[in-house]
């Protein structure tokens, strides 16, 4: 979503506010303001990178087949302590059978998270699509810097037992996992999309942005882009933990059930933990 847009919610959103909420409102916009004088400083690929970061994924196309480059799949002692190991995975896009949607809310923020997607294929495995700041080495995460062209944008392409494993047996933090209603179809185009824009942030990086340009905002332009506006704009959309229930209202989630008993059931912090090093992960922890 472009920046000109989301601006123009903002104030279209700032009507509705209570007095209590201004202070909140004046911050985001002086950091708006001030963003605008770090359009100076140019992205780059060429930096000393945190090395679970180092490696960014590449994608070939030959008709249907499909071969993924550096594939992260880390393996972990603690959050900052880990084996790196990447792969290479090649498959038929036609391989591609679902989507599911992850959320991961903030320990102390719960209505900021970090979202993510991921590809059931045909083999019984997963692969995540996770939009992420490219770490230089040392470095961590602060949402104010994202705001100033400090970070670099990358998209990781890893197994799902490695990033899994690493938002809930090591950062200790909640994680929601929910199939979509997306068709075998749907799933491969927006996998597609989704290895285009990878591949072009190979050649031309861009600065991540708090609230631009973030892993959400990604993921709905991507849906977006294979189906107009099915996606519109939202406030939870700049406050992703509560995306899923957006996700819900949509459509795009199982609505057979209230939202509360699904998010219920989507938790899947004791899977994880219990099946954290079998080879059948991905099955295991879609298990209820």
């Amino acid at each position: 979503m472009a920046t000109n847009t989301i601006n123009f919610h903002l104030f279209n959103y700032v009507s509705q506010m209570r007095e209590s909420d201004w202070g909140c409102y004046a911050l985001i916009v002086s950091l708006l303001f001030i963003a605008q004088g770090c359009k100076s400083i140019t992205p780059s690929n060429k930096r000393t990178w945190s090395p679970d970061q180092a490696k960014l994924p590449l994608i070939d196309f030959q008709g249907d087949q499909v071969t993924i480059h550096n594939v992260r799949n880390c393996r972990y002692t603690a959050h900052d302590e880990y084996i790196v190991q990447h792969y290479v995975k090649k498959l038929k896009l036609s391989d591609i059978q679902s989507v599911d949607y992850l959320v991961v809310p903030f320990e102390d923020t719960p209505s900021i998270a970090h979202t993510m997607l991921s590809f059931g294929l045909a083999d019984g495995t997963n692969l995540i699509s996770s939009v992420e700041i490219r770490k230089e080495d040392g470095e961590a995460y602060s949402a104010l810097k994202g705001f100033f062209n400090q970070y670099e944008l990358m998209y990781v392409i890893g197994d799902e037992r490695d990033i899994v494993n690493l938002s809930s047996n090591y950062y200790q933090s909640k994680v929601y996992l929910y199939p979509t209603v997306a068709t075998p179809e749907q799933s491969q185009r927006l996998f597609l999309d989704i290895a285009n824009r990878a591949n072009q942030l190979a050649k031309k990086p861009e600065f991540y942005n708090t609230l631009t340009n973030n892993c959400t905002t990604n993921i709905v332009r991507h849906v977006n882009q294979l189906a107009p506006n099915r996606v519109p704009y939202d406030i939870r959309i700049m406050l992703p933990g509560n995306s899923d229930e957006y996700a819900y209202d949509l459509g795009l989630l199982d609505t057979s059930v209230p939202f509360e008993e699904l998010k219920q059931r989507s938790q899947i912090n004791d899977l994880a933990e219990k099946h954290q090093n079998d080879s059948d992960f991905s099955n295991k922890i879609r298990r209820r």
